[in-house]
C-alpha cells in the first residue's frame, strides 16, 4: 500500500480507490484453515462488537437483532474447514488470495 494521503473526492462524481493485499500465498492444509478462522473470526467479533454498542446502557432494548451476517460467516467457516479437511493428503498447497478494495464515493 502507497503512503500517499488520501482525500475526500472533490466532487460526488470523483472517487478514490485503495486497495490492501491482505493475503497472498500458498500455505499447507493446517496454515489454510489456522488463516481462515482467523480472519472470520476478526469478522464475526467486529459484528458482534456493532450489535453490542447499539444497545450499551439501555436497559430498555429488547435485545432484538439481525444476526443474518454472524450465521452466514459461521456457516462459511464450517464449509471451508470441512473442504479442506476433506482434502486427502497434509502436503499440498493451498493457495489463497484474498485483497480489500476500498472506494470512497
Amino acid at each position: 500500500m502507497n503512503n500517499e494521503t488520501l482525500q475526500a473526492p472533490e466532487t460526488k462524481s470523483e472517487k478514490v480507490n485503495q486497495q490492501l493485499k491482505l493475503i497472498e500465498g500458498k500455505f499447507t492444509k493446517r496454515e489454510a484453515l489456522s488463516i481462515i478462522n482467523n480472519v472470520v473470526d476478526v469478522k464475526i467479533n467486529f459484528h458482534k462488537l456493532q450489535r453490542l454498542s447499539k444497545t450499551e446502557g439501555n436497559i430498555n432494548d429488547a435485545c432484538k437483532y439481525d444476526n443474518s451476517r454472524i450465521t452466514e460467516l459461521i456457516d462459511d467457516k464450517a464449509d471451508i474447514k470441512a473442504f479442506l479437511m476433506a482434502l486427502e493428503t497434509n502436503k499440498c498447497n493451498i493457495k489463497i488470495s484474498s485483497t480489500i478494495n476500498i472506494t470512497v464515493e
